[in-house]
């Protein structure tokens, strides 16, 4: 594929160089444009981005903008791939799963810095360059797994799906605390014991016997929302590491 190939929005993804255009140079670029949004997104969340305030911050109008960026699903690519950030270097003397964990905790760490991130739509797979450079993390950690590149991709798939639950219900559960004051632990705590109180044995007996058992008294330096995050990442590569070792068998 040429360059004169690529759809617009791709090209700008990738920086392509565009064509010439007659008339004054542009006083903005592309950078300038998806910075701007980013911000925006940081400091209101998502729905604090659009076309017109991104402008707006910037000093132009919305006008301004359509020679950078073709529409605001455009300019939501463009600040995912931004924010993201090409993958670090995770380093493989460690083993595959050393690998996939450390690649789970900067995603994490990305989502954290950018809580927007979880609210982006998904419309399709990975195409711009720190998203490719993710992918092309994970695959490196497998590479020497034994596992042929579809079910490696099916790897990263399942791993990328696990992630935006967890990040997504940590997040859902932070906007539900809001103004309360309450730690994830405090809610935990207030919840096994409140349910201890109700929940009958004999409707409910192993219901009754969770809530018995203190599983929801976190230690004061536990972190339920990490240990849950760790617990449910472990689950997930036991599952790949069945995988690995049934095709080697």
């Amino acid at each position: 594929m040429t360059d004169r190939e690529v759809p617009a929005d791709l090209g700008r993804l990738w920086r392509l160089p565009a064509p010439a255009r007659l008339g004054r140079p542009a006083e903005l670029d592309l950078d300038q444009v998806v910075r701007a949004a980013v911000d925006l997104a940081d400091r209101d969340g998502l729905d604090g981005v659009t076309l017109q305030k991104v402008a707006q911050a910037l000093g132009f109008t919305k006008m301004s903008l359509y020679r950078h960026v073709g529409s605001k699903d455009e300019l939501f690519e463009l600040m995912a791939d931004h924010a993201n950030g090409p993958a670090p270097d995770l380093g493989d003397e460690d083993g595959w799963r050393e690998g996939v964990r450390r690649w789970s905790a900067a995603i994490r760490a990305r989502y954290t810095e950018h809580p927007w991130l979880i609210e982006m739509p998904t419309s399709g797979p990975p195409r711009g360059p720190n998203a490719i450079s993710w992918m092309d993390a994970m695959l490196r950690v497998l590479r020497d797994t034994g596992l042929d590149l579809a079910t490696q991709v099916g790897v990263l798939n399942v791993v990328s799906g696990y992630l935006r639950h967890a990040l997504t219900l940590t997040r859902q559960l932070e906007q539900g605390r809001d103004g309360t004051g309450l730690s994830q632990a405090d809610v935990e705590q207030n919840y096994g014991r409140t349910l201890a109180t109700l929940v009958d044995p004999e409707r409910f007996p192993y219901a009754a016997q969770l809530f018995s058992a203190e599983v929801f008294e976190p230690g004061p330096e536990d972190d339920p929302a990490v240990d849950d995050f760790a617990f449910g990442l472990e689950l997930v590569l036991d599952g790949v590491a069945a995988t690995i070792a049934a095709q080697r068998s």
